[in-house]
């Protein structure tokens, strides 16, 4: 694919930086890029009304295609990224429901459900978490246990998943469900779109190393939602999962690596006022991180020209997990000694901190990257399961 920026492009560009400038404006401004990955806990309102701004301007899901969102070119969804990373605009709190449910729900969802969910994603009136890892099923999703029974016009649930991120402030969660007692492994599952303000449902937060308590147990217990709530058909819910998962390695990951690229930046510029730039180690070190985030971009470009990516799609999350966790530790020793100390008065981690220990997961979830290994091993190389 070519690379380049069109002139079209460009021009798309000056647009978006000319919202950014009008629109990034009072509380929004004064918040800042706050909400990153380990500090999902900052500013959830502000960023909710943010979400709101950006889906009346009609700048939120761009990359879904007519009438539902913009119908942005892949170019063009990166450029917005670019700018809206530049312009230091919050971190959005939608993902979920904007690069994952909903255009799993373009897909696989019934013209009702698009018309009910779609706006309201695309508005930030509703929030969504995602109901696929449990105790007994992180990565291998086939062995889900929690389990759905037809009760007239209703589903009713019971189960239990884990590190549900956001679960604790989401107004729906996407679950896949086992539906069919007698079934194992792929076969007799179904993905439902659930409340979650409802009895039923228990949230208990996971607080982590870093202090945030972004992830939740979500506990099932005679949870109920429409019988027309399922997507695609029943028992069907191992091919819509597949399609989600599809997206999580879509589009969302080119603003994720902007947010690596705006990372490394700052470590550079702390190797620069301490001199650390100037052990040759370390500057090796800084360039291979460089260099190693340029091939992450390409590509995933080159992943995403292809309107359906299948299991090359596991390449970027065995490239830009290890990448980021390699990070964490290039920037403690770039701190050196201080990486070891927190505030005195108030015992907060810094940011390169925070970086650091939250990226411990980063080859966990999502997908472990073992699961990930084996998706290629199998699927592109052919090799048996072993």
């Amino acid at each position: 694919m070519d690379l380049r920026f069109s002139a079209e492009d460009e021009a798309f560009r000056d647009e978006v930086r000319t919202w950014f400038a009008e629109s990034l404006v009072g509380e929004f401004a004064e918040l800042g890029d706050a909400g990153g990955p380990g500090r999902e806990h900052e500013g959830v309102e502000v960023r909710r009304a943010w979400e709101r701004v950006l889906g009346e301007a009609d700048w939120s899901c761009i990359g879904w295609p007519q009438p539902y969102g913009r119908g942005a070119t892949l170019m063009q969804q990166v450029i917005f990224a670019e700018e809206y990373a530049a312009a230091g605009a919050p971190h959005r709190i939608n993902h979920f429901g904007e690069n994952l449910l909903g255009p799993t729900l373009i897909e696989c969802g019934s013209e009702a459900q698009k018309q009910r969910f779609l706006p309201k994603i695309k508005l930030g009136e509703e929030l969504w978490c995602q109901g696929y890892s449990e105790p007994g099923a992180g990565s291998d999703l086939a062995g889900v246990k929690t389990k759905a029974v037809r009760d007239g016009d209703e589903w009713v649930i019971t189960g239990q998943k884990v590190w549900t991120s956001l679960a604790h402030i989401a107004d729906w969660c996407f679950v896949v469900t086992r539906t069919d007692p007698d079934s194992t492994r792929h076969v007799g599952l179904s993905y439902l779109l659930v409340p979650m303000g409802q009895d039923g449902i228990e949230i208990r937060p996971i607080v982590q190393m870093t202090g945030g308590a972004e992830f939740n147990e979500v506990f099932f217990d005679g949870a109920r939602t429409a019988a027309e709530n399922v997507v695609g058909e029943v028992g069907d819910g191992w091919r819509v999962a597949m399609a989600t998962l599809g997206y999580e390695r879509g589009v969302a990951t080119l603003a994720q690596q902007i947010g690596f690229a705006r990372e490394l930046d700052d470590v550079i510029e702390l190797a620069k006022r301490t001199g650390a730039v100037h052990d040759p180690i370390l500057a090796d070190r800084l360039t291979q991180a460089w260099i190693e985030l340029k091939v992450m971009r390409y590509t995933a470009l080159r992943m995403l020209s292809n309107d359906k990516p299948g299991a090359e799609a596991s390449v970027s999350k065995l490239l830009w997990a290890p990448w980021h966790q390699r990070l964490g530790e290039l920037a403690m020793a770039v701190q050196g000694s201080a990486s070891l100390e927190t505030d005195v008065d108030t015992g907060d981690l810094d940011e390169l901190q925070r970086l650091f220990l939250f990226s411990r997961a980063d080859t966990i979830y999502g997908g472990s990257n073992e699961i990930q290994r084996d998706i290629l091993a199998r699927r592109m190389l052919g090799l048996p399961r072993g």
